[in-house]
């Protein structure tokens, strides 16, 4: 007799069926896990014995073949091991074969029979709605499962608990599904800060349009402060963005107790990290932090001291809103949709406007360092703002009025005229659209065209600037925003204006 049992594989976010084939016969005793599996998944047969050694059950004296077809599709995880052990117990005759057809399983066996929890349940759960089948899963990935629609999910803690279900001695009841709570005042507050007028406009309108972000300033002046209170201006995430964002974290085992995220998230790694820590890769091709990220903020703070390959492969998801990792056998596409913000020093001793503490070196120290990051890169950055040294004068002054969620509000407005527009605009079957940053082509000829004036200026700017198609764009995109916060239908010249001041002139 063979049993099958099905299951996923997880190319990405995208998942694969999988059949577990468990075969016994005669000959010697034996447990083989063949079908090109990796090294978690070969060890499964001893976490599947002593589960069921717990439970009171012994594999029979027999030759035990589990195959896991397709067998050219590598297989890897702990999560085969609930769906082997569900297929040994059926040709035990322990589980009827008719009930287990209409499920698809995953999870971790421990030794005592405890079923823990396994990354990708959300993707699986979506998939087994697809493919109209039921779900087994282990009880701490059950509310993840639940968000996936009306399919059936039995969620046991342990497999002594799946066992009886199916007896009809016990009843597994349906999870609930799970959401991340939403904790008051966890995020910081605008008003803590002082001074930094300008910066706080060019942080509110990045936030307006989902912009990228580039602030220069001198150490201390509150660069890494004002990227932290970012995520505390954006609108809360979307039903469709906040699933989209939970399948990336489930797939990378980052779902705490399975609840689904509400808050955009905000990445800030260190300087050290390796290309594949941010764009993804490795052995297991996981995501980076550039698709941990998504619909949320990238923070790179001390931007000329990552590594130069690193940065460069930035360049590719900025534009395009997904991370794609090449393998010999194959690719592997994460979404990237992400808000970059970056802060860097104006030069290594960070005082190049100081004549009091500035090197020798200036202006060379400048274009020594700067250069660090390419010009390409520069110009995929919509607002670049210098963030001068707070003067000691402003640091007495009382906090500003104008707190996060004063300022959120602005954006939420013009955040609601830009999904109004898009969502008119767009044709059906073509992504969806939500903030300028994202509009391109001739979209963006048609939404932000200026009047005259400031088509004018734009021009005349773009040739002194020497500003490329790209800049020319970005550009674009910035004063429709900047439209959308006054509430105007008309890019004017004005908004042209103050598009065209964020962007930066480079010291070379």
């Amino acid at each position: 007799m063979v049993a099958r049992v099905s299951t996923v594989a997880f190319q990405g976010v995208d998942v694969l069926d999988i059949d577990v084939q468990v075969q016994m016969s005669g000959g010697q005793v034996a447990f083989t896990v063949v079908g090109l599996p990796d090294k978690a998944v070969a060890e499964s047969r001893e976490r599947v014995r002593a589960a069921l050694h717990a439970l009171g059950l012994a594999l029979p004296p027999k030759r035990i073949t589990v195959n896991l077809a397709p067998a050219d599709v590598q297989k890897e995880g702990s999560h085969y091991d609930l769906p082997i052990a569900i297929a040994l117990l059926t040709v035990m005759g322990i589980l009827p074969d008719e009930d287990i057809k209409g499920f698809c399983a995953l999870g971790e066996l421990a030794l005592d029979g405890a079923l823990t929890a396994v990354a990708g349940t959300l993707p699986a759960a979506i998939h087994a709605v697809a493919t109209d089948r039921g779900l087994i899963c282990p009880a701490a990935c059950g509310g993840e499962a639940a968000w996936a629609g009306e399919l059936e999910v039995l969620a046991p803690r342990t497999l002594l608990e799946l066992i009886n279900h199916f007896k009809g001695t016990q009843v597994l009841s349906r999870p609930q599904p799970k959401m991340e709570e939403d904790e008051p005042g966890a995020l910081p507050d605008l008003a803590d800060i002082k001074g930094q007028e300008t910066a706080k406009r060019a942080l509110e309108v990045a936030a307006s349009g989902a912009h990228n972000l580039l602030m220069v300033g001198p150490p201390g002046s509150g660069k890494s402060m004002l990227a932290a209170r970012l995520p505390g201006l954006l609108p809360p995430l979307e039903p469709a963005e906040a699933l989209d964002l939970s399948m990336i974290h489930s797939v990378a085992g980052k779902l705490e107790g399975g609840r689904l995220m509400r808050r955009r998230p905000f990445r800030d790694p260190h300087h050290s990290a390796s290309l594949p820590a941010l764009v993804g890769g490795g052995v297991r091709a996981k995501p980076g932090e550039i698709s941990l990220a998504h619909q949320g903020v990238l923070f790179l703070d001390e931007l000329p001291e990552f590594a130069r390959p690193t940065l460069e492969a930035l360049r590719q998801p900025l534009e395009t809103g997904r991370a794609t990792v090449a393998r010999a056998n194959g690719h592997v596409t994460y979404p990237a949709r992400v808000q970059l913000v970056a802060a860097m020093n104006p030069c290594r001793c960070g005082h190049l406007d100081d004549p009091a503490q500035a090197c020798g070196r200036a202006p060379k120290c400048a274009a020594d360092y700067q250069s660090k990051i390419s010009g390409p890169l520069f110009d995929r950055i919509d607002l670049h703002v210098d963030v001068p040294a707070v003067k000691a004068s402003d640091l007495s002054l009382p906090p500003p009025r104008e707190t996060s969620a004063i300022v959120a509000a602005r954006v939420a407005r013009a955040r609601g005229i830009q999904a109004a527009r898009y969502a008119a605009l767009t044709k059906p079957g073509h992504p969806t659209i939500r903030t300028n940053a994202e509009a391109d082509g001739e979209l963006l000829e048609k939404v932000a065209a200026p009047e005259a004036p400031g088509r004018a200026l734009l021009t005349e700017a773009a040739d002194r600037l020497r500003l490329s198609a790209r800049g020319y764009h970005r550009v674009l995109r910035v004063a429709r925003t900047l439209a959308d916060m006054e509430g105007s239908d008309a890019v004017r010249r004005v908004h042209i204006a103050e598009a065209l001041s964020y962007r930066r002139v480079v010291v070379r």
